[in-house]
């Protein structure tokens, strides 16, 4: 609910500050006095756009301020969504500078103008004879309807549960994607995955490989050479072990006379020992020693199936090939584990799915039910606003898809007059008859649930008293579940107001400036009386503006 206004320095506008009640308020005066003004500043704070053109005085800084009352418009997660502190008594401020650069506040914090444009759609809802282009959309009508119908809970649950699905959905068609796209290298993945672990490769073995090889090739000149050295070591009398012996003779007889000559004496006998071991495994080696043709064509095999696979895999190691081959059967295993990835997701979807299709099969009968009295509050409304002959055809026509709020897609035709061919509403309806169908489904809404505030901007233009008595009573029967502001210069609508506004024009120095006023009783009856019968107020209108105010 709009509960105060402050506009400085906009269009003919000085200062104005305005609080206002709920119920439902008039506002009131001649052509021309600035009530679109008042709508306009009103627009800046819901996120219309402006320029410089609107600034009174140039040189200064426009400033519009609402407070707006919003404790039962359930608006926290909207709040929370565009990141703003939520407030029960909310501010929103906008400021046009000079320079032409535009700020916008809520509750302090800086916003932007579509957070501005979006949070305004949820606190004033502006009508005018222009704007009914929504009344002829099909969300909208539907939305009428299960307002009706009472279907806020099971829509909830039905929008919560379609956004799982279409989730899981996009997931799946992602998995089967990938599927597809695995599958058709998944054999040759495969082939090489086997490949590599023919090989039995294991971490270091690439080296020993290698030597081994190269002592097979030459294992013939090895063994010769081998034999050759423990002759030389073994040989008698010339050999290295007993020209040692003869040295270890010498040096022993004189090891005794210092310890200088006992060191070389203890040094030559660690070479006698360190010659006896040499020679112990060079006898050894030289008997494992082997020609082996078929041991030599295997580590040959071997070798080469290394170095083909370190080619295909463009790497150096068989470390690499490790990693390779563990990699490829990672992707080899998650193939397999996609497959029963999917047949889970297949199996989440078909649940949400059927779930989906009886929560719109719930909606589908709700909604059926509730058209005839949609039909008849519509028909028997506008009857009462001067419509008599007004005929309205509603169905619901099946989708094979699932939509945002069920499977319906609703007609919703129109029929102004007694032997009209029924149409849709934007195509054979005037816009008179947009604005009082719009009245009459804002009025039934208004039952149903919460509404922001709404504001008629001179809907009633061009209907007869009767017809204009009823509009406003119909506009206070709103008013008992919400806060309705209707702009009108038809006396019989402005008096069902429970306050009224007058916007009036002032010269002052040389300025013009427009001015909201609060109307008391006596102030009252004299504007109705004026709006009835001109300038020249006469005892009868001052008695039928009493008579329209009681």
């Amino acid at each position: 609910m709009l509960t105060g206004l402050i506009i400085k320095n906009f269009a003919l506008i000085d200062h104005l500050e305005v609080n206002f009640s709920n119920g439902m308020t008039s506002i009131t005066g001649e052509t021309g006095a600035g009530k679109s003004i008042l709508l306009g500043g009103l627009g800046l704070v819901l996120g219309n756009r402006a320029d410089l053109s609107t600034l009174k005085n140039t040189e200064e800084k426009c400033f519009v301020e609402a407070t707006f009352s919003i404790q039962d418009y359930e608006l926290k997660e909207l709040f929370e969504e565009l990141d703003l502190d939520y407030e029960s008594i909310t501010l929103i401020r906008r400021e046009i500078l000079p320079s032409g650069k535009s700020r916008a506040f809520v509750n302090d914090t800086p916003v932007n103008l579509s957070s501005l444009q979006r949070l305004g759609q949820e606190l004033i809802d502006v009508h005018s004879q222009h704007q009914t282009l929504s009344l002829t959309q099909s969300d909208y009508q539907l939305e009428v309807l299960d307002a009706l119908a009472s279907n806020q809970s099971l829509l909830e649950t039905y929008r919560t549960k379609l956004s799982i699905f279409k989730t899981i959905d996009d997931k799946l068609k992602k998995l089967l994607a990938l599927q597809s796209e695995q599958k058709q290298d998944l054999d040759y993945s495969t082939f090489l995955l086997e490949e590599l672990i023919e090989a039995n490769l294991e971490p270091g073995m690439l080296i020993p490989l290698e030597e081994e090889e190269q002592e097979l090739i030459h294992a013939e000149e090895i063994g010769m050479n081998l034999v050759k050295s423990t002759q030389i070591i073994s040989a008698e009398q010339i050999g290295v072990e007993e020209q040692l012996n003869e040295i270890r003779s010498a040096l022993q007889k004189v090891s005794s006379v210092s310890e200088k000559y006992n060191s070389l004496f203890e040094r030559i006998e660690s070479m006698k020992i360190e010659l006896q071991d040499l020679n112990q495994d060079i006898q050894v080696q030289a008997e494992q020693i082997e020609a082996n043709p078929s041991r030599l064509e295997q580590i040959k095999q071997m070798l080469q199936k290394i170095y083909d696979l370190q080619g295909k895999h463009h790497c150096q190691t068989v470390e690499e090939l490790i990693a390779i081959r563990e990699s490829l059967d990672q992707k080899v295993q998650s193939t397999a584990t996609l497959g029963e990835d999917l047949i889970q997701l297949k199996e989440q979807r078909d649940v949400l799915l059927h779930e989906l299709e009886e929560l719109a099969s719930q909606l589908t009968e709700k909604r059926k039910t509730t058209i005839p009295s949609l039909r008849e509050e519509l028909e028997s409304l506008l009857s009462i606003l001067g419509m008599p002959n007004a005929r309205f055809k509603i169905d619901l026509q099946p989708s094979d898809r699932l939509l945002s709020h069920g499977k319906d897609n609703l007609l919703f035709e129109f029929a102004a007059n007694k032997g009209s061919n029924f149409g849709p509403l934007k195509k054979v309806a005037s816009g008179g008859e947009l604005s009082r169908i719009m009245l009459s489904i804002k009025a039934i809404l208004s039952r149903f649930k919460t509404l922001p505030t709404i504001i008629f901007d001179e809907i009633d233009t061009g209907v007869s008293g009767e017809v204009s008595y009823k509009i406003g009573g119909v506009m206070h029967e709103m008013s008992q579940y919400m806060q309705v502001i209707t702009i009108s210069h038809l006396p019989q609508v402005a008096a069902k107001g429970a306050h009224h506004f007058k916007v009036y024009k002032e010269t002052k120095d040389q300025s013009t400036y427009t001015q909201l006023k609060k109307l008391q009783t006596e102030d009252r009856i004299l504007e109705i009386a004026q709006m009835l019968g001109g300038e020249e107020i006469s005892e009868t209108a001052i008695l039928h503006a009493k008579e329209l105010l009681n």
